[in-house]
């Protein structure tokens, strides 16, 4: 029996997971298991593939209405299946606040920490707390390691993190944090492989998937990012208007509507579910026939290439972009429309390259390099997981 790595990442309906062997080099090659429980609670359905993509099951379930009987069900998987012993089990949490800089091995204090920044990440945060409490009702013995989504922007200069606001307000912890950071941490720790020594380069990394954002990176450290405060920052989303004029959020209270209401509005129906009316899926938007439907990937490349813009300016320039993410690794057209409106940055599409999603999709003219790289959170929390208590291992 090995001794392994349970990787987790809970949302509202879902709870995500892979599994890595302690001993082996924690890549998305070597991951032991992968899959998913989601649709809870209504219609909940497992799926699990080995480390090679083979399905292992995919059916639904039953009584499956939350966290805690989601990771019990995986949980006995794993002891069924695979019969690896769990030494520690890491958690991607969205916020970790100005106190978190790194990982960190997860006890009440830190939980009452994390508690407080539920409002500043309200769709994630939560959940990501919900999944550190139910395994620890499970296996209370087994450690658990908290990896944060702002850490890896912790590197901005000061400029790049603060808003124009009153010092007293920034003391209190108001300022750009970012986010995703557990996926460009993942790229950035794989560049070089692909990139070579323009990894260390001007680099814009884009992940675009239900949740979207950018980070401009420079010797594959954080310079700047799309969001700030909040993950509703920046590009528009699946449900999220992305940015806004703060002053339509003042006019909309003024006019009568909740916080509650405006809370729902900006982060469960806008972005290109509020804009298409049809869905936040971009799979169902790019199969629609609806005039909203293509106004709604118009204006998510738009403001993709806007945003572009801004980035390349604070690296002073541009050598590389990189999609990711689900529609970053897999919608060509998106990534189409986006590089046609950067020739003036050096982007040159490769078209038959992009359509088949091929890893380098730019052209021999162009002056900036485009890749498109598949992210693994779940390895880069693994590899915290190991290193993190490793290292208290051998201090001890």
């Amino acid at each position: 029996m090995s001794d392994a790595v349970l990787a987790l990442n809970a949302g509202s309906s879902s709870l995500k997971f892979s599994l890595f062997d302690v001993e082996r080099e924690l890549t998305s090659a070597e991951a032991l298991a992968h899959g998913s429980v989601s649709g809870m609670p209504h219609e909940p359905r497992v799926r699990i593939a080995d480390g090679s993509g083979a399905l292992l099951e995919d059916r639904s379930l039953e009584n499956v209405a939350g966290h805690e009987p989601a990771m019990a069900y995986v949980l006995g998987w794993i002891d069924r299946e695979r019969r690896n012993r769990i030494v520690a089990v890491g958690h991607r949490v969205v916020h970790g606040g100005a106190r978190f800089l790194e990982p960190v091995v997860v006890d009440d204090a830190v939980l009452a920490q994390l508690k407080e920044y539920i409002p500043m990440a309200p769709l994630h945060q939560p959940h990501n707390l919900a999944a550190i409490k139910a395994f620890k009702r499970l296996h209370p013995r087994v450690p658990q390691v908290a990896c944060f989504d702002t850490a890896f922007h912790h590197t901005q200069p000061p400029l790049a993190t603060q808003f124009a606001l009153p010092e007293a307000l920034s003391a209190r912890g108001i300022r750009r944090y970012g986010f995703h950071g557990l996926s460009y941490e993942y790229i950035a720790s794989v560049l070089p492989s692909y990139l070579g020594e323009l990894a260390e380069e001007r680099v814009i990394v884009a992940h675009l998937g239900s949740g979207a954002s950018m980070c401009a990176m420079r010797y594959r450290r954080s310079v700047a990012t799309t969001m700030g405060f909040t993950a509703l920052d920046g590009l528009m989303m699946g449900t999220r208007c992305g940015a806004i004029d703060p002053g339509v959020v003042l006019y909309l209270l003024d006019s009568g509507m909740s916080g509650t209401n405006l809370c729902d509005l900006l982060w469960e129906q806008s972005g290109l579910l509020g804009v298409s009316g049809v869905s936040d899926d971009m799979r169902e938007l790019l199969a629609s026939t609806s005039p909203s439907a293509a106004q709604a990937i118009d204006l998510f490349a738009y403001r993709i290439v806007r945003e572009v813009g801004s980035l390349a300016a604070a690296l002073g320039g541009l050598d590389a972009l990189v999609f990711t993410a689900g529609i970053g690794e897999n919608v060509p057209s998106v990534r189409r429309a986006v590089c046609a409106q950067l020739a003036w940055l050096g982007v040159h599409l490769n078209g038959a390259a992009n359509d088949a999603n091929a890893r380098q999709i730019s052209d021999a003219t162009g002056s900036a390099a485009v890749w498109v790289i598949p992210t693994d959170e779940e390895a880069i929390v693994a590899r915290h997981v190991v290193r993190l208590l490793r290292l208290d291992a051998n201090s001890a």
